[in-house]
């Protein structure tokens, strides 16, 4: 058996910007393993120009910036992670299905383009589990 045959090929996650910020702002005890896998290179993290976007603005926020000054955190670090891990797409064709918070449908959209995993703990999103389910993708908030 080759080595490249014995290493299992990487799983598509799309993680959204509340998911990025558990990782690489707060710190969250469980996301420890998600941001192992993507760091280790075992999730293939599929993101946009416009979710890079997104992070960028929130990471101006006032309860994020008090944040990123309370860990000593530039928000230039935060997004070097983006930039280091996140595998740029172009933008996703509309999924079948409508996200009711428009902003969330970027997410979507790539997931179900990727048949790719779906880490949100968006409520808009979480309430769309079987109809995503249907397009092939897994939806989870920060579990692998």
């Amino acid at each position: 058996m080759s080595v490249s045959a014995s290493v299992s090929a990487p799983v598509r996650r799309v993680l959204d910007t509340n998911i990025v910020l558990d990782l690489w702002v707060f710190d969250e005890p469980q996301a420890g393993a998600l941001r192992t896998s993507v760091e280790s290179g075992s999730t293939q993290w599929l993101a946009t120009a416009a979710m890079r976007e997104e992070l960028a603005r929130v990471l101006t926020y006032p309860q994020i910036a008090k944040r990123l000054t309370q860990r000593q955190l530039p928000a230039s670090a935060v997004l070097e992670h983006f930039d280091r891990w996140a595998q740029l797409q172009p933008n996703a064709p509309k999924a079948p299905y409508a996200c009711k918070d428009a902003d969330d449908q970027k997410f979507i959209d790539l997931a179900v383009q990727h048949s790719a995993a779906l880490h949100s703990k968006d409520a808009q999103v979480l309430c769309m589990k079987k109809r995503l389910e249907r397009c092939g993708v897994a939806l989870n908030s920060m579990a692998l």
